[in-house]
């Protein structure tokens, strides 16, 4: 059983992790805030200037306790695990499948249908919701534009085209994005996709939102016993995980953009809460992250039907159930990966 609520996200600044027992003592000025038992935990997740014990490290590796440090504005830095599990007939297939173009533009064109489709639900949601306005005339255009991207991808089979018709389709569904923001203080206004740094206070809450999606992802190809440094779409870097990245294309419009345009039409975050680095980066306070990392567990909490294998599930579950089908394709279960496209 997968439970969605075992991450431990420490946020305070100058807190401490240690070993006591068969639990994580969390120390904040010297002082025991909190004990949890190692059984109840999954994952921990650390911000910002959070120390940790070589003990602690060693029985996350052992317990197979994913340990994984952020800057305080959500960039990933440093993850600690144990040794590699899974099937290494699995993943020798998938070394050999990130070698076959064939093979790998196949996996990709699949990916890139499914991320194209689940943007273009998120501005049909919109449409619906704004009715005749002009917003909805601008958003009706990028559905269409998006469409066709939607055929032409299907009939492509050559990854460098592949990833020119989605750079596309995230432009087309970009240029609208601020339509699809409601709230009435411009401080939230969306100027087009920024990162590294994030150059407002919506992307910096996109991009924070999709770095705990990268995590989900590369929690979720280990767990499976796939290797998450090996994609498809995203071929190999050192440092990066591709596969977990190509995982959490599906998801990126489903549950982190969605998220971040109910935070803001929402009113749940505020424009004081956020403020701008000497790089020009925006980052948010450690109330907010709080916040959003709440309503991220919670968002994961919700059920709905899988579209492939038509059982309830969790929205924390997608990604699991994702790697799961990937696998069984690599393996030669399914004859094709069927990619999570949101009903």
């Amino acid at each position: 059983m997968k439970h969605h609520l075992n991450t431990l996200f420490v946020t305070t600044h100058g807190a401490y992790l240690s070993k006591d027992g068969e639990s994580i003592a969390v120390k904040i000025d010297g002082t025991i805030a909190m004990r949890i038992p190692l059984h109840n935990i999954g994952s921990v997740v650390c911000f910002g200037g959070v120390g940790c014990s070589p003990a602690l490290m060693g029985a996350c590796a052992r317990a197979g306790i994913a340990l994984s440090f952020l800057t305080s504005g959500g960039k990933f830095l440093a993850k600690v695990s144990g040794f590699t599990p899974g099937n290494v007939l699995l993943r020798r297939e998938q070394y050999r499948w990130a070698d076959d173009p064939a093979r790998y533009a196949e996996v990709a064109r699949t990916i890139i249908l499914a991320k194209i489709a689940n943007m273009r639900s998120v501005l049909q949601r919109a449409i619906r919701d704004h009715g005749d306005s002009h917003s909805s005339s601008r958003l009706k255009d990028a559905v269409t534009r998006m469409s066709q991207s939607l055929e032409d991808v299907f009939r492509e089979t050559d990854l460098d085209s592949l990833r020119g018709l989605e750079g596309d389709a995230s432009r087309s569904y970009f240029a609208v994005f601020n339509d699809l923001i409601t709230n009435p203080d411009k401080a939230f206004a969306f100027h087009g996709r920024s990162k590294r740094p994030p150059r407002d206070i919506t992307n910096s809450l996109m991009s924070f939102l999709y770095t705990m999606l990268s995590l989900d992802a590369r929690a979720a190809c280990e767990t499976v016993g796939l290797d998450a440094a090996v994609g498809f779409l995203h071929r190999d870097r050192p440092g990066r995980p591709g596969l977990a990245l190509d995982l959490m294309e599906e998801m990126r419009a489903y549950l982190a953009d969605r998220l971040t345009l109910s935070l803001i039409n929402r009113q749940q975050v505020k424009p004081g809460n956020f403020e701008v680095d000497e790089g020009g980066g925006v980052t948010m306070s450690e109330e907010t992250r709080k916040a959003v990392l709440q309503a991220y567990q919670k968002r994961k909490q919700e059920t709905i039907t899988h579209p492939f294998i038509l059982e309830k599930t969790t929205v924390g579950l997608i990604l699991h159930l994702q790697a799961r089908l990937l696998a069984r394709f690599i393996r030669g279960e399914l004859d094709a990966y069927p990619a999570f496209v949101a009903k």
